[in-house]
């Protein structure tokens, strides 16, 4: 092993080297740990500390990384306080996830480190984010992800690699090639000679490199952040180096050839170093002794310090408080948000100067008013740029905000979604459009593994806004007109809206994108031209979580939310004789509880009307809770009037029949007369 000191003094090297063994001596310990019962699981990155130490040390303390389960080095090279990581390797409250998370499944801003998902692709694409706030910031600043060998095979690190290169993003992807993903060797991983040679298919320089020197990573990394820089673009990373413990200690390392270990044992990193720094006199033997018995000392401390941590004791209601990250400072016109009663009729108040507005200029509005509010609010999607989105709701954008802020994304849903999360995590906010609402089941993974959780996780928030044109009644088919919102409604730390007049539209959005957690926002495509209503031209909220009583009735009580509550005004004007109590749910995560309640309450009987397929609509856990919640205050069983249980059909005579609102009559008639 060949090692440059360059212009390294003789103090920088001992740095370096106190930087790398500190994480070899703390997994050796944590092995000791593991075979004691004392730890549940360990990732050893035992033979792989040179990428992480190397790495880390090459950049600035503020810049973001997103590192994985092999990093040890990472996080020791930030300065963590180790008994704090002890903590949070024994599942203590007073670790970094207040025992929510295991090994290095957590992050922490004050350490500029993002915590990973068992995913692992996911990660790539929120260091695009980050970087994309330092550019737009003009900030000298890089972003640095790492993959293994087997991550390079996920779609997330196609897109992410797209998506910088693209989009001319300062990060620096690299890649740590240990041979193995658990136990498939890199030959049953891909086929190009080098992963390194993926690069130039993304337009990207990239470099392969011994990652087993400490050195010729640092000295690397350092001059690609300085290249990120200049040029404004990324670069891709290939290390080359082996994993000497298993994928994690259970599943053992028999499918490795003997030859292999012998052979890198040899290419040690931490060997091999003490030897070049006592050949240049930068380190004695005796020296390097001292270092590691000082180290040892320091880890028994600081686990000592760990054990005597008070036994964790669940709290439930702290539990449930954490899973979303508190809202502030909007509710006054002092603060420049008014937020609309949904109890009373503030529309006569000649502050608020309404107009009739359509559903789709409504949406419109409330994300310009946004725009002109929150300068440092970021619009993602495909084709919203000079096109103004599929249904040009963002038209005339550019020119009044910017190309910069009003971006034009390849088709790659998950990667933009965790672009979304990136710039959340330098304080930006974002709003993604999904073309159509079906398109999300590619970015799924982000949405419900990466933004639900992560404040949750690590007290991280995800300010995200994810804008979902739905439903049917457009002759779409079965892929542009699914109604998939309570495949959301079950994930916590998510919001779920779904507005049915203008009003609502222009109120909810502005509420969404205040909000500090990400929400889910529907926007049916059938109501967009189609309904009209008087919206306040002010810059206000709607409030989530708030039904909205449409009418007063006595006969029986239908809760429905987006299309079905017009269907149900206009079959109630149809229907004199029948009085309907309407309550529009607007929410669906969180669910208005109290006004649910109150609807059964008034009538005793209920229909739960909505456009989604009847198994496992959201109406279903209405009625599960009416039930359990509700039963005294029923005069007869709670009906559900949904779609039926296949997909849309793209002929209109099919897609009529499939409509809960084909059925709406027959349910209605079967409750009345109960």
């Amino acid at each position: 092993m060949e090692f440059n000191r360059k212009e390294l003094t003789n103090e920088e090297l001992a740095f370096m080297y106190r930087n790398l063994l500190l994480p070899r001596m703390i997994e050796e310990k944590m092995l000791v740990l593991l075979r004691q019962g004392k730890i549940s699981k360990w990732f050893s990155g035992i033979g792989q500390e040179a990428i992480s130490v190397g790495c880390t040390l090459a950049m600035q303390h503020d810049e973001w990384i997103m590192p994985l389960h092999r990093n040890l080095g990472v996080f020791t090279s930030r300065q963590m306080p180790l008994h704090k990581l002890f903590m949070q390797w024994q599942g203590n409250k007073d670790g970094y996830s207040k025992g929510r998370e295991r090994s290095f499944h957590f992050g922490s801003r004050p350490h500029y480190i993002c915590g990973m998902i068992s995913h692992l692709g996911p990660q790539l694409a929120i260091a695009d984010g980050v970087a994309l706030a330092y550019s737009l910031r003009k900030e000298n600043k890089i972003a640095l992800a790492f993959s293994g060998d087997g991550g390079t095979s996920e779609g997330d690190f196609h897109e992410a690699l797209n998506v910088a290169a693209v989009w001319d993003l300062p990060v620096v992807f690299v890649i740590e090639n240990n041979g193995y993903g658990l136990s498939t060797p890199v030959s049953e991983q891909y086929r190009c000679e080098n992963l390194v040679d993926k690069a130039k298919g993304y337009g990207m320089e990239g470099v392969q490199i011994d990652g087993n020197n400490i050195l010729t990573v640092y000295d690397t990394i350092r001059g690609i952040r300085d290249y990120c820089i200049e040029n404004k673009k990324p670069y891709l990373v290939e290390c080359m180096t082996f994993r000497m413990r298993g994928h994690e200690e259970a599943s053992g390392t028999k499918y490795v050839p003997k030859e292999l270990f012998e052979e890198w044992s040899r290419k040690d990193p931490i060997k091999n170093f003490e030897q070049y720094l006592v050949a240049e006199n930068a380190l004695t033997e005796m020296q390097i002794a001292d270092i590691r018995n000082e180290f040892k000392a320091y880890i028994e401390s600081e686990l000592q310090q760990a054990y005597e941590a008070e036994e964790m004791k669940a709290d439930t209601d702290e539990e449930i408080r954490d899973v979303y990250a508190k809202k502030s400072g909007v509710g006054s016109r002092e603060s420049g948000v008014m937020v609309l009663d949904p109890g009373k009729d503030q529309t006569s108040d000649p502050e608020l100067m309404m107009k009739e507005m359509r559903f789709v200029d409504a949406v419109s509005q409330a994300l310009s008013q946004s725009m002109e509010k929150h300068p440092d609010l970021i619009l993602m999607g495909q084709d919203i740029a000079e096109y103004g989105g599929a249904f040009k709701i963002t038209e005339g954008f550019v020119q009044r905000f910017g190309k910069e802020r009003v971006r034009n994304t390849p088709l790659c849903e998950s990667a933009i979604v965790g672009a979304a999360m990136g710039l959340s995590l330098e304080g930006f906010k974002s709003v993604m459009e999904m073309q159509f609402a079906d398109f999300v089941t590619v970015g799924f993974n982000q949405i419900v593994n990466n933004l639900a959780k992560m404040h949750y996780r690590w007290g991280q928030k995800a300010d995200v806004v994810i804008r979902m044109p739905t439903g049917a009644g457009v002759g779409a088919g079965p892929f542009h007109s699914q109604s998939n919102e309570a495949w959301f409604a079950h994930v916590p730390g998510l919001k779920v809206v779904y507005p049915a007049t203008a009003q609502d539209a222009k109120g909810l959005l502005i509420a969404a994108i205040n909000d500090p957690n990400p929400v889910m926002y529907f926007e049916h495509k059938a109501l967009y031209r189609s309904v009209a209503d008087a919206v306040p031209e002010a810059y206000y909220e709607v409030e989530i979580g708030k039904a909205r009583l449409v009418r007063e009735g006595e006969d029986l009580s239908v809760i429905t939310y987006g299309a079905g509550v017009h269907w149900t005004n206009a079959y109630q004007e149809q229907h004199p004789d029948i009085s309907l109590h309407i309550l529009d749910l607007r929410s669906l995560l969180p669910l208005d509880y109290d006004a649910i309640r109150a609807a059964v309450a008034k009538t005793g009987k209920v229909l739960l009307l909505h456009e989604d397929t009847l198994t496992g609509g959201i109406g279903g856990e209405i009625g599960a809770w009416i039930s359990e919640h509700c039963f005294e205050l029923l005069d007869a069983p709670v009906m559900r009037c949904a779609s039926l249980d296949t997909p849309i059909p793209f002929n209109t005579d099919l897609e009529q029949n499939f409509l809960a609102k084909n059925r709406l009559h027959q349910y209605i008639a079967k409750l009345v007369s109960y």
